[in-house]
C-alpha cells in the first residue's frame, strides 16, 4: 500500500513523488517500473548533478541515490542539497563495500540506506519511512525510543561486535581485532541480529544509529 503524503508540495497529480539519481541505466528503470506501479510518481535522473540542477523546481519528494557515481557521489549530493537547503529526505542504495559510506550519509541525516541487490518490499517499507518523515518532519521519532531500548539488551562483547560491523569491517576482521574466532564473532553476530530485531546487515546498522550508537574513529 503506497503510504499518503499529507504535504501539498509531496505530490504530484495526489500521488507521492520520488527521484532516483543513479548512474546505471537499468537500477533506474527497474525502480521506477516497481515504483509507479504502486502509484508513486517517478523520476530519474543519471547523475548527481543532473538532479541537482533540476532540484529547485521540483516538487519535495523522496530521494533514492546511489552512493557511487562518477562526477558527483551520493554524499556530495547530500551535502549540497544541504547546503543549499533542499529537503529531500534521502535513501541510500549501496553495495555491501560500501557500508562505512553509508554510515556516513546516515550520520549526516539519510533516512536509510540499502543494500544491493534489495527486495522489492525493502524499498518500499523505507519509502514509507521517508514520506513519513516529510509529513511529520518535527514530530519526535518513536522508533529511536524503541531502539535504544533494544540496544540495551546486548552484552558488552555483542556491542563491541556490532561496532565493528558499523565500521564496515568482516567478520574476520572483528575477530582479529578481538582476539576471538570468526566463528564466535558469527555467534555474536546472530545474536545482535537476534536481540535488535534486525533482518539484514543495513537493517541493523539503521536501528544502531537510530538507537544513537556512534561508529568507532578510524585508526587509519
Amino acid at each position: 500500500m503506497v503510504p499518503m503524503a499529507h504535504r501539498g508540495d509531496t505530490i504530484h497529480g495526489g500521488n507521492p513523488c520520488v527521484y532516483i539519481v543513479d548512474d546505471e541505466e537499468a537500477v533506474r528503470d527497474s525502480l521506477s517500473f516497481l515504483l509507479e506501479s504502486k502509484g508513486y510518481v517517478v523520476k530519474s535522473f543519471g547523475s548527481a548533478p543532473a538532479f541537482l540542477a533540476a532540484a529547485p523546481s521540483l516538487p519535495i519528494g523522496c530521494l533514492i541515490v546511489d552512493v557511487r557515481m562518477p562526477e558527483m557521489d551520493g554524499l556530495e549530493l547530500q551535502e549540497q542539497l544541504r547546503t543549499r537547503m533542499l529537503g529531500f529526505p534521502m535513501i541510500v542504495i549501496t553495495g555491501h563495500a560500501d557500508v562505512p559510506l553509508a554510515v556516513r550519509a546516515m550520520k549526516a541525516g539519510a533516512v536509510d540506506f540499502i543494500e544491493k541487490p534489495f527486495a522489492s518490499e525493502t524499498i518500499l517499507d523505507s519509502l514509507g519511512g521517508a514520506l513519513s518523515r516529510l509529513a511529520a518532519p518535527n514530530e519526535q521519532d518513536p522508533a529511536a525510543a524503541a531502539a535504544a531500548e533494544k540496544l540495551a539488551l546486548l552484552s558488552s562483547r555483542e556491542r563491541e561486535v556490532l561496532a565493528g560491523l558499523l565500521t564496515g569491517l568482516p567478520n574476520k576482521s572483528i575477530a582479529y581485532d578481538l582476539e576471538i574466532s570468526p566463528r564466535t564473532v558469527e555467534i555474536y553476530r546472530a545474536r545482535v541480529m537476534g536481540k535488535m530485531g534486525a533482518r539484514s546487515l543495513s537493517e541493523l546498522i539503521r536501528l544502531a544509529l537510530t538507537a544513537g550508537m556512534q561508529p568507532p574513529m578510524s585508526s587509519g
